[in-house]
This record gives structure tokens, sequence and C-alpha cells, in this order.
């Protein structure tokens, strides 16, 4: 398993996650022993000398934490660790805003992390000894019939009074070796019967934090997200910060059960 050198700030932070990473590989051998078997490894990756050289001497090297997917299927690999890549790249001024088809090389995630290192020296006095932050990382979330589950985690700070988290689902259908996306898993004509579940959903989580869902909706309307996932009780539907709440109510996860997907999503998505 390869890793980050980041001089003396981060390492033993470094060490004890690539024992989580060890720990999450033999975890998801045992979820799914009989097909896929999950482990991370560490982008090899050095700052630059200068930088270096400048962080360690003020004791504030930022904190660069890139893992890829590894499983013994190398077209899920393949697809996860694109998208990695693509979050890397496109990590200022928002990971949510990288586009899941395009392209980077490795030249242009090193640039990437570079400028992204480089640009703490430029906005930051030098009497400030807070870092920046840039960490992405897949998750195994297991599976549901053939359908195997991930979930990619990013988190970015660059200052100010928090960081910015990001979580992607992806799901992949072993039989067909394809990703899977939420058009994929509907019935025909079946969306605005999905989206009216969704809001039904919504409406419950808004109970959770307001007092008042009209009143909620009109500071923050309810919008349907693509982002999915399955699970073994149904449906699970993913926001960023700020989608549907403001920043301290996270990322909202809105639950519809299989019971209510009935002739809404296609039957071989629905667990045996």
């Amino acid at each position: 398993m390869t890793h980050i050198s980041l001089g003396r700030v981060g390492r033993t932070r470094r060490i004890g996650l690539l024992a989580s990473g060890l720990l999450m590989g033999a975890a998801s051998l045992s979820a799914n022993a009989g097909s896929l078997i999950s482990s991370t490894e560490y982008l090899d990756y050095q700052l630059p000398e200068k930088i270096q050289m400048m962080c360690t001497e003020r004791d504030n090297c930022p904190e660069i934490e890139i893992k890829y997917l590894k499983t013994n299927h190398g077209w899920i690999d393949k697809t996860v660790n694109a998208r990695i890549d693509n979050l890397v790249v496109n990590s200022k001024p928002t990971a949510e805003s990288a586009p899941i088809k395009m392209k980077s090389s490795q030249e242009d995630v090193t640039a990437a992390i570079n400028d992204f290192a480089t640009s703490q020296f430029q906005d930051m006095p030098e009497e400030v000894s807070w870092a920046y932050s840039l960490m992405v990382t897949p998750d195994y979330l297991g599976h549901v019939n053939n359908f195997e589950l991930f979930e990619i985690n990013s988190y970015v700070f660059t200052g100010g009074a928090h960081g910015m988290p990001y979580s992607e689902y992806l799901t992949f259908d072993l039989t067909t070796k394809k990703q899977i996306t939420l058009d994929d898993m509907l019935i025909k004509g079946k969306k605005p019967r999905f989206e009216a579940l969704a809001h039904e959903a919504y409406k419950a989580w808004v109970k959770t934090v307001a007092d008042d869902v009209s009143s909620y909706e009109k500071s923050w309307p309810f919008m349907l997200s693509d982002n999915v996932t399955l699970t073994e009780t149904g449906i699970n539907i993913r926001y960023q910060h700020y989608s549907i709440g403001p920043y301290a109510y996270g990322m909202p996860v809105l639950s519809i059960p299989y019971s209510q997907l009935d002739k809404v999503i296609k039957p071989h998505f629905i667990p045996k």
C-alpha cells in the first residue's frame, strides 16, 4: 500500500489511516467474500520541495490524503478512481462541480495538488498556523442483489469557519459491468412518482429540524437529487451541504422504503 509523505505534520495520523484502510479491506472481504474484495491504497505523492521546507519550518504542512479503490473488479476501480481524480482536480472552489465524465491524467492530479498546497502560502499571512486540507477516499458499502455499492467522501478546507465535505454514491451492476444511475433504476415514466415519494420523505425529514414544513420549504425548497444508493430496506437519497438545508444540518439522507417503490423501480433492484 502506497502512502503520502507530508513531512513531520500528519505522519501519526497517516499511520492510523493506513491501519484503518487495511481494516476496511478485511471488513469488505467478510461482507461479500464470494464476489468482491475491497481495499484502498494511498496516492504516492510528495509535496514540492519548496513547500515541504516552508511548511515544515512553520509546522503547518497541508493535509493531503487521497486514497484509491482497489478491488478484484478492475472495471469498477477504473470508474471510481477516475471520479476521485476528477474530484481532486476540481477541488477548488468546490468538489461538487466536478463533472463525472471529465478525464483527468495523473499529471493533472499532481498539478492540482501542488497548486492546492502552494495556494495555502499565497492566501494566508505568515503568522497563521492552520493548514489547508484535501482528503478524498472511497468506501465500500456492501451489495444488494448483483449490485455493488460504493461511496466517495471528500473534504476540502481552505480557511474560514469550516471545510466543505462532499459525498457521492456509486452503484455497479456485476451482471452488465456498468455503472447504474437513478434513471436506470426507475421504470419508464415513473420519475414523477419517485420525485413525489422523495418530496414526502423530505417533509418527514424537515419535521425533525423545523417546526413548520411550509415555512422551511420557502427558504430551503425541495429538489430531487440523483445521488442515490440501494440499501436492504429501500433507496437512500444523499444531499450535499446547502442543498436542502443550512450547513449545520449536514448532508441529509432521505429514505424511501421498497414497500413504496413497487412498480416505481424495476423489480430486479428490490432485494429478493
